[in-house]
């Protein structure tokens, strides 16, 4: 039996376009697009009967719209008879691109909640929309970059099939991204006897397996103290948004895919007539009338005139925090931190919101 599919995917995916289409409206397209075709090519026992494709920014900037946009031009799929009702709902995969995610999970949500029909998406596990979906829809697990395309379409279509068969989806299986949900099951042996077993394992230095796998962190020893900051070179940064007025790179207000450096040369302070803030996840009335307040330049020149600062580096840096994946943020850390060493920079004052 045929297992009929429908697809989400974003404009660059869909075949549409780059960047120049990131504002494309939801458009309905009959068969397979893109990764699509390889699902099909890979699997003979599906069909994508339509594929809905829509730009990334379009999605994250109107969700709301967008949602009943894409539903409404959906139901007539699910109309028809029986036999011809889609029974499944893919989207992506979305890889680490944040504002695909977003919208990949934003759409299957919805789906999920109006269609009769199983959804499903695909995801690397840093990617922003994991944590605001995850608890919503079931995730597939898929690699960091579109070279791992066959490897994330296979274990989302096992995942999928098994979906399909009314199978449990056991916690222990390592090709979706976990729910968060508890699942109770009677075991043979008790919590304290499967305790014991795994200390004994653990001390023999045999191989063993926790049922509770604890998150991992970064851990970053600080680093030491600034002896003398009278002088010391200090940099600004800032993941709070604060751009030149009119936004010079197209910093993106979620999910940043980049981060400017920019000019104090000269300046003594920031105004709203020549700076501003493009981030979307804090109220910006008060940053927009008085830019310091997250990033600030005039206090800093006050202390450098006192003495208490040995100079300010002529170069701030910023971006947005705002759904920003962890890999993008440490990747920026990372470039910055160059930058400053090269400029010989001691220490940096890091503003957030």
């Amino acid at each position: 039996m045929t297992v009929k599919v429908i697809h989400y995917l974003n404009q660059f995916f869909g075949g549409i376009g780059g960047e120049e289409k990131t504002d494309l409206e939801p458009t309905l397209l009959q068969g397979a697009r893109g990764p699509g075709k390889l699902l099909e090519r890979l699997f003979p026992d599906l069909e994508i009967v339509a594929t809905i494709v829509a730009g990334d920014n379009y999605l994250v900037q109107n969700t709301g719209t967008a949602v009943k946009e894409i539903l409404s031009a959906l139901t007539p799929c699910f109309e028809k008879k029986a036999a011809e009702t889609p029974q499944l709902f893919l989207a992506g995969p979305c890889f680490n691109a944040g504002r695909y995610g977003l919208a990949c999970g934003a759409v299957c949500k919805a789906v999920q909640e109006h269609f009769d029909c199983l959804v499903l998406t695909a995801m690397f596990p840093d990617n922003p929309a994991v944590q605001e979906y995850r608890h919503d829809i079931l995730i597939s697990l898929a690699g960091e970059d579109v070279t791992s395309m066959e490897e994330s379409l296979r274990r989302m279509w096992e995942l999928a099939i098994k979906l399909l068969q009314g199978k449990a989806i056991l916690p222990d299986e390592n090709h979706y991204i976990p729910q968060g949900r508890r699942q109770n099951f009677f075991h043979s042996r008790t919590g304290a006897q499967r305790a014991v077993s795994m200390i004994l394992k653990r001390i023999a230095g045999e191989p063993y397996k926790t049922e509770y796998k604890m998150p991992v962190f970064d851990r970053v020893a600080p680093a030491p103290a600034i002896p003398d900051m009278s002088r010391a070179k200090l940099a600004l940064v800032t993941s709070g948004g604060i751009v030149p007025r009119g936004n010079p790179d197209k910093i993106a207000a979620a999910n940043a895919q980049k981060y400017g450096a920019y000019s104090l040369k000269g300046l003594l302070t920031l105004t709203s007539e020549t700076h501003q803030t493009v981030h979307g996840g804090y109220d910006p009335t008060f940053a927009m009338e008085d830019p310091n307040r997250v990033l600030p330049l005039d206090m800093i020149r006050e202390l450098e005139a006192e003495g208490a600062v040995g100079c300010l580096h002529e170069l701030y840096y910023a971006t947005v925090g705002n759904a920003t994946s962890v890999a993008n943020a440490r990747d920026f850390g990372k470039a910055i931190a160059q930058e400053l060493l090269a400029a010989e920079v001691q220490a940096v004052l890091l503003t957030s919101t």
